[in-house]
């Protein structure tokens, strides 16, 4: 009997949980997530989309050692041209909060998308490319930089693919901080694959935790331990959301493995008292 596509894609998920960070297919397991979140969703079109971008991505690459070789920005302007032109993909920034803008087969078919779910199709077209990029942990907002021999280049792909000069990640970083921030160390530090994927995870979790919707929360952490099976704080996570279930067996199986993970410090003191108390409750 044929599997289900939700569990097609949870299996590709833990096998992809199984790989070292750069051995790992970003678009496709960022697929592998859509896949689970809208299983009635044409998957396959949106895998044609990603290679028919991959093979843009790969002329834009052949214009690059034409002229401009090197150069971090005409990079960004091929991409820019590839991703925001051809594919006409953009921002949505009248529809923020709908969870089809961190779905990446509904946004490859409604061309509109969260920072971080564009930021994936931008690292994936300059992949293809054979150019490095990596996403950046900035503030509250997704940023993308582009390397080269000639520097790098800091985008935001929300805005259209913008390059950002250091006035403009201020004036950004005060409109999310307050006018009191400053710039400061740490600010653009690179963020792993696993990360990337995650984040975009986290706004489908943080989604339906404001909507109540808490078993759809949990499924979705389950879901990112999937690919992430040492993130000590996804499991502390899912042993809360679970207890707040009264699943009390679940809840200890999860706060065990944080405790695992995270022997020391003040985090587990908390957590092995919780344990103990509901060790208690199953008495």
């Amino acid at each position: 009997m044929p599997s289900s596509p939700g569990a097609e894609a949870r299996a590709a998920l833990e096998a992809a949980g199984q790989l070292p960070d750069t051995e790992i297919d970003l678009a496709a397991t960022a697929l592998q997530f859509a896949r689970v979140d809208s299983p009635d969703a044409d998957w396959r079109e949106a895998a044609a989309t990603l290679t028919a971008i991959a093979r843009a991505a790969v002329l834009a690459a052949a214009a690059d050692r034409a002229a401009d070789a090197g150069d971090p920005q005409a990079r960004r302007e091929r991409l820019l041209a590839v991703l925001h032109g051809e594919f006409g993909l953009t921002g949505d920034s009248e529809t923020y909060d709908d969870p089809a803008n961190a779905n990446l087969i509904r946004v490859l078919e409604r061309r509109r998308g969260l920072p971080v779910a564009l930021g994936i199709l931008w690292l994936h077209a300059a992949e293809a490319a054979g150019w490095a990029a990596h996403g950046v942990d900035f503030p509250g907002h997704f940023l993308l930089a582009l390397e080269g021999p000639r520097g790098q280049a800091l985008v935001d792909v929300f805005a259209g693919g913008t390059a950002l000069e250091a006035p403009a990640l201020r004036s950004l970083l005060k409109r999310i901080e307050g006018e009191a921030a400053e710039l400061r160390p740490g600010l653009l530090r690179p963020m792993s694959k696993r990360e990337v994927l995650l984040r975009l995870q986290n706004n489908i979790k943080l989604r339906r935790l404001r909507a109540g919707a808490l078993e759809g929360a949990l499924t979705c952490t389950e879901d990112m331990l999937r690919l992430a099976p040492d993130a000590a704080g996804l499991w502390r996570e899912a042993g809360l959301m679970n207890q707040r279930l009264d699943r009390i067996g679940a809840a200890l199986t999860c706060l065990d493995r944080f405790l695992a993970l995270v022997p020391e410090g003040e985090a587990a003191a908390r957590i092995r008292a919780l344990t103990a108390e509901l060790r208690q409750r199953l008495n």
